[in-house]
């Protein structure tokens, strides 16, 4: 397989979101007569933690945690559009679902996220990706930095047990996770795909 074929299977590669809220009868706010109105959703990548927008056709059959193909197009089942969205346009009830979604999506792929604490890099002389996470200062970025070098930590648990002061690394990455969601003026992102 050529790198230009690999390249097309990788863009063939569905790509997921996770339903936060859903409206059967299309958005509340909307004073369009109910036959315009189409079922809409707001949903969270897995990916790349995009929120988006989502208005499906009227049979589309979602909800709540549900997940769904927003990639390819033609992939996509019942979503007729996709709309970046940021968080303040979110509704209550999608702020309410996105911190649990988020810990989910940690949790399913945790290999993923053990290794952002295997791999992260400094981002200047004097800033490193570990300490954008909230409560990792020099001395625990020290100590993670050196168990790394003794071996590539394999799991939340081994690096709970081998981090002494690391409590929570999992809540840890939500919380940052949910912090670059909100904060639009964010100089340094990681995990939240900003190119809007």
């Amino acid at each position: 397989m050529t790198t230009a074929e690999s390249d097309e299977a990788a863009d063939d590669e569905p790509r997921y979101a996770v339903v936060l809220d859903y409206y059967p009868q299309g958005r509340p706010d909307d004073n369009r007569p109910q036959y315009k109105k189409r079922p809409l959703a707001y949903a969270i990548g897995e990916t790349d933690f995009r929120l988006v927008e989502l208005t499906f056709a009227e049979d589309a059959d979602v909800g709540i945690d549900d997940r769904v193909v927003i990639e390819p197009a033609s992939q996509r089942e019942g979503i007729e559009r996709i709309r970046d969205v940021e968080y303040g346009d979110l509704s209550n009830n999608a702020v309410s679902e996105l911190e649990y979604v988020v810990a989910e999506i940690i949790e399913s792929d945790e290999e993923r996220f053990v290794d952002f604490y295997n791999d992260a890099q400094p981002i200047t002389l004097r800033l490193h990706q570990l300490n954008l996470l909230p409560g990792i200062g020099k001395k625990l970025r020290n100590n993670i930095l050196d168990e790394r070098k003794r071996r590539p930590f394999e799991s939340f648990d081994d690096l709970e047990e081998r981090v002494s002061g690391l409590h929570r690394p999992r809540e840890v990455l939500a919380e940052r996770i949910i912090e670059e969601l909100r904060d639009e003026d964010l100089k340094y992102r990681t995990f939240v795909r900003r190119d809007r």
